[in-house]
């Protein structure tokens, strides 16, 4: 949609409604047009800043009757291209919507608007000994969360927002506004929509509150590091510490050049060889075992340089720079693009695709980099590439393709949590076969006229 063809009557209508919440100039557009993949800005026509529920059930109303596209933002923080508003239309910035609005300790449950960031619930929690647990890195809103099935390094022991999402407020394409289910620990009446619209990115409603579970804050917390004279020692390692049944809170991989990178940017002098990270959490006696144990798994697969400490602050520095990856190797690669992605198979097969596609990277010249969640099956590649460079590109993709098509062979997602967006959609064919129809059958029933962020997720 160009800006000629949004209507005037709908401006009118939406500033109406919100009065100066509605902004149409260049550089607001501009910042709601883009997130932190490599994919190309699109500017909306227009950005409303909303504060309720109400306010987006009103926007949708007024968008639905002039056929004008709705696109939902959260912090900017998607790496496929979720939030780019392909067709123009309509931005609702819901990081206004930042209210906790009930804890229930005693249910182990909360519910928050969908603007509220997963640091500022716990720093709101810290002072009832419970925490939420989910953590994809980035500050992200959990109504971004769970609108992309996010996870993090927490999943190995938590889950992921699949599992910790209870219930959901949710805006339809016609303004209707929904509960997907009470919080009920469990229920067998009727469908379940809550699970249909985790994950769904936008595509079927836009959350505006979201209900999670929270734990309790474990009673020792230590973290420890080893270095590994090659990644499949060190995945041999995490897949038999799975297979003890030993309940790790997190398991990070990071290979020799994410290391190189990782102490540049956070001041760190690890040994630039592939290593673990590990999180142990639990009484005190149980910490110690678990240690203990995963000590003597880790060097009998060649594992030097093993440190640990359960010193809050030496833990937090630890994980700091993990969840630091990202920008350490943008750092390293200044002019570079980065091109991220990520993938999900049984751990079984863990081994075998990251040998395959650390080959395969080592073909070409730019600079990869291989992290990984892999207590669940879970990594990431990323290259970084020229963005002058055509070739590059094209080399890139073809090593996106192989290391997904390697994936799906192994039994695995080509997304483990970073969503589908603009950059996976054309996996999902490969990887769904017919259900992709059923998934164009609940999308062409909740948004027949296919207004709520048009172009995501399902191929044509």
């Amino acid at each position: 949609m160009t800006a000629a063809a949004f209507p005037p009557a709908l401006l009118d209508a939406l500033k109406a409604l919100l009065g100066d919440r509605v902004s149409t100039s260049e550089s607001d557009r501009a910042q709601h047009g883009r997130d932190q993949s490599r994919h190309e800005m699109h500017m909306p026509d227009a950005v409303c800043r909303v504060l309720s529920t109400e306010e987006v059930a009103g926007i949708v109303k007024l968008c639905a009757a002039h056929s004008v596209p709705i696109v939902p933002f959260g912090a900017g923080s998607s790496l496929e291209g979720a939030l780019i508003p392909l067709h123009g239309g309509v931005s609702v910035d819901l990081t206004g919507m930042n209210q906790i609005l009930d804890v229930r300790a005693e249910d182990l449950d909360v519910t928050v608007q969908a603007g509220v960031t997963r640091k500022q619930l716990n720093a709101y929690l810290r002072d009832t000994g419970l925490f939420f647990p989910v953590d994809p890195g980035a500050d992200a809103t959990i109504g971004g969360m769970a609108a992309t099935r996010a996870s993090g390094t927490n999943a190995v022991r938590y889950g992921t927002m699949r599992e910790n999402v209870v219930s959901l407020t949710v805006v339809l394409a016609d303004g209707r506004i929904i509960k997907t289910r009470s919080r009920a620990k469990k229920s067998s009446a009727g469908y379940d929509l809550t699970a249909v619209f985790v994950g769904s990115e936008g595509t079927l409603g836009i959350i505006t509150e979201v209900t999670v579970r929270l734990y309790g804050i474990p009673e020792v917390m230590a973290a420890a590091i080893c270095a590994f004279p090659s990644v499949d020692a060190a995945v041999d390692t995490v897949i038999q510490t799975i297979q003890m049944g030993l309940p790790i809170s997190r398991m990070e991989l990071l290979d020799d050049r994410t290391i190189e990178a990782v102490n540049a940017y956070s001041k760190l002098d690890l040994p630039v060889t592939p290593t673990l990270f590990f999180e142990f959490a639990g009484s005190q006696s149980s910490v110690d075992e678990q240690a203990e144990i995963v000590e003597e798994l880790a060097k009998g697969e060649g594992a030097t340089n093993w440190k640990w400490s359960k010193d809050a602050d030496e833990r937090a520095k630890l994980w700091q720079a993990r969840h630091d990856v990202h920008w350490a190797i943008r750092a390293q690669n200044p002019g570079k693009v980065g091109f991220g992605t990520d993938v999900c198979v049984p751990i079984s097969a863990l081994a075998d695709v990251l040998r395959e596609t650390r080959r395969d990277t080592a073909q070409h010249s730019f600079s990869t980099t291989l992290v990984g969640h892999v207590g669940d099956g879970n990594f990431h590649l990323g290259m970084q590439i020229d963005p002058e460079d055509p070739d590059e590109l094209n080399q890139a993709l073809k090593v996106y393709d192989r290391m997904v098509e390697r994936t799906l062979a192994a039994g695995g997602t080509c997304t483990g949590e970073h969503g589908v967006g603009i950059g996976k959609m054309k996996y999902m064919r490969a990887e769904h076969g017919d259900a992709i129809d059923v998934m164009h059958l609940i999308k062409n029933a909740l948004d027949p006229k296919n207004i709520l962020n048009p172009g995501k997720v399902l191929p044509a």
